[in-house]
């Protein structure tokens, strides 16, 4: 219920604010106006994560650069190809696939319309009309795994990703370095999901990992992982976000966020695009340095100064390169 409630406060926004939907377009668009189109991932809008944050950046992007917008959800289309071909055949200057499991879809799209701009988040295409943008996951997770070491009084973690693939191996891989940075011994469970979007998935999960003595849970795991937090919540012990600032889905609970910002990343080169019409050719990394990633404040435990300390000395050692997060 509250994902569908997110929805709709989402797309009463759109409206409101004067985002196009397709039907809108005709009566609103001047002919140089800039438009983007995007197909979101799995889960689509409401998931409090990935495709969320990514929507936002082009709310913002819409306020401030005066762009027009359309989406599409896997919800609503019987593939991304479909999703992808609509928003090329709506004539959207730049076409966005949002996700890993897109790149098979855009890259057919693609072939078929070679003169079209396309932007894929979070893997990389070797083709010329896509530009990649993947971000460090593992250079915050190592800081969110810092953090979470810290917290601990069991010295047993848990990670829930939503899927066993190389991008929420990631995740997994910084949070329990950073963790083995602050403590050798320290435990950590590493479990997925196989979903994306079933938050009481997350929540069943999280309450055996919490049953076996993890006090510090994080998920990688959209919606899913929403179920983690509010499980720990529930159980009354500690959790750690992902992609956004997750604090306030369960304020008695989350101790800071891995903050993968797809909103700073779409604005900045559709920012990019509309001061001189062109797209970054290639692949975009964004680590810590880029911000491209980061950590939420730390809020409900009282880190003292030290701890605090030791968190920001990571980060900068991450940014400079003294501290490197290994595969």
């Amino acid at each position: 219920m509250r994902k569908i409630l997110f929805s709709f406060l989402l797309i009463l926004a759109l409206i409101l604010g004067g985002c196009t939907s397709t039907d809108q377009l005709s009566s609103v668009e001047d002919v140089n106006t800039i438009k983007i189109g995007i197909m979101l991932s799995d889960v689509g809008l409401g998931d409090q994560s990935f495709s969320d944050a990514a929507f936002h950046g082009l709310m913002k992007a819409r306020d401030e650069l005066n762009i027009l917008f359309d989406y599409r959800e896997l919800s609503e289309t019987e593939t991304y190809e479909q999703g992808l071909t609509e928003l090329v055949e709506a004539e959207n200057d730049v076409v966005v696939g949002l996700g890993f499991m897109v790149q098979e879809d855009i890259e057919k799209v693609a072939q078929k319309y070679p003169e079209q701009k396309f932007i894929l988040i979070d893997s990389v295409s070797e083709l010329d009309n896509i530009t990649s943008i993947t971000f460090k996951e593992d250079e915050g997770s190592f800081l969110a795994g810092v953090a979470a070491a810290l917290a601990t009084k069991t010295n047993k973690l848990g990670f829930i990703g939503g899927a066993d693939v190389p991008l929420i191996n990631k995740f997994a891989n910084g949070f329990l370095q950073g963790a083995k940075s602050i403590n050798p011994d320290i435990e950590v469970v590493i479990e997925y999901a196989g979903d994306f979007g079933n938050d009481q998935l997350g929540a069943t999960m999280a309450s055996q990992m919490i049953s076996n003595g993890s006090d510090v849970l994080y998920a990688a795991a959209g919606f899913t992982g929403v179920g983690v937090l509010r499980e720990a919540q529930n159980k009354g012990i500690y959790a750690i976000g992902v992609d956004s600032d997750q604090y306030f889905y369960a304020e008695k609970a989350v101790i800071t966020s891995m903050l993968k910002n797809v909103d700073v990343a779409l604005y900045q080169v559709i920012s990019t695009f509309v001061e001189n019409g062109e797209l970054p050719t290639g692949h975009v990394e964004l680590g810590l340095k880029e911000n491209g990633v980061d950590l939420a404040p730390i809020r409900i435990i009282p880190f003292t100064e030290q701890q605090l300390n030791i968190i920001e000395t990571n980060k900068e050692n991450i940014k400079s390169g003294t501290i490197t997060v290994t595969e």
